[in-house]
């Protein structure tokens, strides 16, 4: 298995297990040297679903693949009980 740097992904599409365009990679959170979250530009149906935010955090845990592309677990769509937390608009 190649390991990626993350400078390597910044900018890489991101699509969900089920095929749909989420947006792309903008930036990595880390914790204690670990990558803790994913913050993703929106783009295409998904900024509607979301209230107009141009981006989210995704929690690591819902990345399922990295490579030429982000693959991540459709779970993390938003939906009332989801984790996931909307970027303020002065911070995209």
């Amino acid at each position: 298995m190649r390991i990626k740097k993350i400078s390597e992904v910044i900018g890489n599409k991101v699509y969900t297990d089920s095929g749909d365009f989420f947006g792309e990679i903008e930036e990595a959170n880390l914790s204690d040297n670990r990558i803790d979250g994913w913050r993703i530009k929106v783009g295409g149906s998904v900024i509607s679903m979301i209230g107009g935010a141009r981006g989210v955090i995704i929690p690591h845990q819902f990345v399922k693949a990295v490579g030429d592309v982000f693959l991540i677990n459709r779970a993390a769509l938003p939906n009332p009980d989801s984790n996931i937390e909307e970027i303020p608009e002065d911070l995209v």
